[in-house]
């Protein structure tokens, strides 16, 4: 099959379609995405029973992390070990964790949950990454137990791993460090690390900006004293043998997020010098990739932040180090979509207004931040057919009950009547899968959609992803089992 190879990613022809000059887009994401909410209308999945559910492009995750793996292989020295770790928290979903496992992408969690749903969808402990500004000591044990690799936040989380493997200086290591727990039974082979703030400042979002001068996260590396602490704490401990940093998110430019690392390869190198050999030997990078969320152009592309840490950083790409990357948001954002039936089509003050079954609980940061997170948004008909007509600006309403549970404001589409649909784009990361339980509201059912040109149910194969919630399990999380409770005597 004849391909073309284009900003890092090789795209057969008749698969995602023709080469796209180099732009980042996608090709063929937009169709699939109409022949799929066609399909979803023909087969059932959405209906006045199921009035929303979410879509995920299988062909698009697959494009995304083969773009990935194909943007640093071709920026680091043949032989160099590179982990790129999927953020979970990004899509908590078993069935995305299996499918990016499928296609060479580990595992980066930062909770038990996490890791239990890494484990459950087969993720080796080795391509596996534990990162939390809060790991209990339970935690820790059970990763080091698996092998996980862990990057500690703070020196009081490095004194509890001095514990738990029995080495290292010991309690009073670090600043407010206290005694630990009896060390693990049986030898340790996590790689273990420490997490650094690079301070190197924030983004245009500030509740995502990571390596701002008061971050939470990790050891701040320019305040007084730190930098210092830092490398007698690697010289003390032979076995910490990987530094994490991540200075990404959106709204983060790709060159503080290069900055950032070239921070943490500058640390490395003096570690490595005072050590008198290569103790430092795997660097953590982190995420944070932003996303386009004005078009179906996937800009920034990895490639160009691949080639950008090639000449803002030579040294951390010539062999010297493996690599981790822990992306998210960039692997997922595109190749999701909500989809909703309009309820009822009103107008107030003249604006019509479209009332749908998706608002706040899907699109949590998008109704509570609409400048930071605008979503685009596409109509159907109620056929599942790309709505037509003068674009008419309307209010897009969710079902919650406040004013502002909004998907978009005063938008202009084609005017929306009663039995339509609406598609909230690029919502395969942190939407759907991170549901808001405003109004006992159910989490919808997720299917996951391969097309198939002139396959039944037209041309597209659905699976389940997450089934619906139902009312019962709805009762169930919110104590029906212990309705009684509270009936206590005085």
């Amino acid at each position: 099959m004849a391909s073309d190879q284009h900003n890092g990613r090789t795209t057969p022809h008749g698969t995602d379609g023709s080469a796209d000059g180099g732009t980042g887009a996608v090709p063929g994401a937009a169709a699939r995405r109409d022949l799929a909410v066609r399909a979803a209308v023909a087969q059932g999945l959405i209906s006045e029973a199921e009035p929303v559910i979410a879509l995920l492009d299988v062909a698009g995750i697959r494009a995304s992390a083969a773009a990935l793996r194909t943007a640093f292989d071709e920026v680091t020295a043949p032989g160099t070990a590179v982990l790129h770790a999927f953020a979970v928290k990004a899509a908590p979903l078993v069935a995305v964790v299996r499918l990016l496992g499928e296609q060479g992408i580990g595992a980066e969690v930062a909770s038990p949950g996490e890791l239990a749903l890494a484990r459950a969808a087969g993720v080796r402990p080795e391509h596996t990454v534990l990162d939390s500004p809060a790991k209990t000591t339970a935690e820790l044990r059970e990763a080091l137990a698996l092998g996980i690799a862990v990057n500690a936040d703070n020196p009081q989380e490095l004194a509890r791993i001095d514990a738990l493997i029995g080495s290292g200086p010991g309690p009073g290591s670090g600043p407010g460090s206290g005694p630990g727990p009896g060390p693990v039974s049986g030898p340790v082979s996590s790689p273990l690390g420490l997490r650094i703030n690079a301070q190197v400042g924030g983004g245009s979002i500030g509740a995502l900006s990571t390596a701002t001068a008061t971050s939470k996260f990790g050891i701040a590396l320019r305040d007084e004293g730190a930098r210092a602490w830092v490398v007698q704490a690697y010289l003390d401990r032979p076995w910490l043998t990987r530094l994490h940093t991540h200075s990404g998110s959106q709204g983060v430019p790709l060159e503080r997020m290069a900055e950032g690392v070239r921070t943490v390869y500058e640390l490395a190198e003096e570690i490595n010098a005072a050590a008198g050999r290569r103790q430092i030997d795997t660097l953590d990078i982190g995420g944070g990739l932003p996303v386009n969320f004005t078009s179906d152009e996937e800009t920034p592309t990895y490639a160009a932040y691949a080639r950008l840490l090639r000449e803002t950083v030579p040294g951390l790409l010539d062999g010297r180090y493996g690599l981790v990357t822990e992306f998210g948001r960039s692997l997922l954002a595109k190749h999701g979509t909500v989809l909703t039936r309009v309820e009822y089509a009103k107008s107030a003050g003249g604006r019509p207004i479209a009332v749908t079954h998706a608002g706040a609980q899907v699109a949590t940061r998008t109704v509570y931040d609409p400048a930071s997170w605008p979503l685009r948004i596409a109509a159907y008909d109620a056929g599942g057919r790309p709505k037509t007509g003068p674009a008419v600006a309307q209010d897009i309403a969710g079902p919650a009950c406040f004013a502002g549970d909004l998907l978009a404001e005063n938008r202009p589409v084609p005017l929306l009547e009663q039995g339509d649909l609406v598609a909230a784009l690029d919502t395969g990361a942190y939407y759907f899968s991170n549901h808001y339980a405003y109004n006992s509201l159910a989490r919808p059912g997720v299917f996951g959609f391969v097309a198939a040109p002139g396959a039944a149910g037209g041309g597209v194969r659905f699976a389940t992803v997450r089934a619906a919630q139902t009312v019962a399990e709805i009762v169930g999380e919110s104590g029906g089992g212990h309705a009684d409770a509270l009936l206590l005597d005085d």
